[in-house]
């Protein structure tokens, strides 16, 4: 299939990593493989058929503990839809769909080398995230 859209740019718009103490590292280390992680994707038009697809991952704890730690990338894409797209069923499979497909290695990529450099370099994300299905679901 080919695709109905073309990447102009794609960047790390913004990345957080928060540890308040010694204290709230140690226990997170020992409790990190509880943390959940968490993925939304919004949208918004710019001009001329350009749209920018902020695709953000959270990693994070959602038990009710004292110390915890708290990450978060959320990663810019600004593509071109064909002229040929109009119908918005397929402008949204596109957006939560196609594009974070194609972004995704990048963007994992990025999120291991955040959770590694904030000192957990044991942490990988176990399951790749399946767009495809996650947007069927939704539409159904």
């Amino acid at each position: 299939m080919t695709e109905k859209f073309k990447i102009l740019a794609k960047y790390i718009k913004d990345m957080s990593s928060e540890t308040p103490d010694i204290e709230t590292f140690l226990f997170v280390k020992d409790h990190i493989s509880k943390y959940q992680l968490n993925i939304d994707i919004t949208s918004k038009a710019l001009k001329n058929k350009l749209i920018e697809v902020n695709t953000t991952l959270k990693f994070e704890d959602k038990e009710n503990n004292d110390k915890k730690s708290y990450y978060e990338i959320i990663y810019a894409t600004v593509i071109k839809v064909d002229d040929d797209v109009k119908e918005k069923k397929d402008f949204e499979k596109i957006i939560l769909c196609d594009v974070p497909t194609k972004i995704y290695p990048d963007l994992e990529t990025s999120f291991h080398n955040l959770i590694h450099n904030s000192g957990h370099p044991t942490i990988k994300l176990e399951k790749k995230i399946d767009f495809n299905k996650l947007y069927n679901e939704r539409s159904n």
